[in-house]
């Protein structure tokens, strides 16, 4: 009797777990807001605490040996997010210039951005080219922009403008603001 009882609570997890991934999927038929399931950020960040690059400290990927987990007493917000720092030192450099320190592309994958679509990245799967931060998805992705570096970075900021354009929240207005950078960087690198 006892064995019967587990197998059905196992099944009524099972089903309760694939109707709620089913109201993920098709929430806005549901009566969700429209574009409420397909919601994706112009700055990635974690879906728990809504903080980037998962309260790890930007500006410790450029100055330590491995990135350093920030602490909420450090706080600074851009983008529309809060980030996180592991000193007041780190986020007063962040604060003077976020740009520098802030992943490219607002933390999507670049091998996925130069594939084509957006993809979170992952802050323990990144690299640093140019002095400017890359996060990735997979180790894969992150192997394969090492293979093909300017190829990839060249393709994914050709790309990025678009995919950008799809991008919700209030940090968008930072990932148009990097959209018309590039773009006008590009103009301006033409007509020399």
């Amino acid at each position: 009797m006892a064995a019967m009882m587990r197998q059905k609570r196992k099944q009524n997890l099972t089903i309760t777990g694939l109707l709620a991934a089913l109201l993920v999927v098709f929430g806005c038929a549901f009566g969700a807001p429209a574009g409420a399931a397909g919601l994706v950020t112009a700055i990635v960040t974690d879906p728990l605490t809504g903080v980037a690059l998962e309260g790890y400290d930007p500006v410790s990927y450029f100055t330590d040996p491995d990135p350093v987990p920030g602490s909420p007493d450090y706080e600074y917000r851009w983008g529309g997010v809060p980030w996180y720092f592991a000193s007041a030192a780190n986020r007063d450099v962040f604060m003077r210039n976020p740009e520098i320190y802030a992943p490219q592309f607002g933390g999507h994958c670049l091998t996925s951005l130069s594939r084509g679509y957006l993809s979170d990245g992952k802050p323990r799967l990144y690299a640093i080219a140019g002095m400017k931060l890359y996060l990735f998805y997979s180790v894969a992705n992150r192997e394969a922009f090492v293979q093909s570096e300017e190829s990839s970075l060249r393709t994914a900021e050709r790309n990025w403008p678009e995919l950008a354009k799809g991008l919700t929240g209030e940090e968008a207005d930072v990932a148009a603001a990097v959209v018309d950078e590039a773009v006008a960087g590009e103009t301006s690198e033409a007509a020399q």
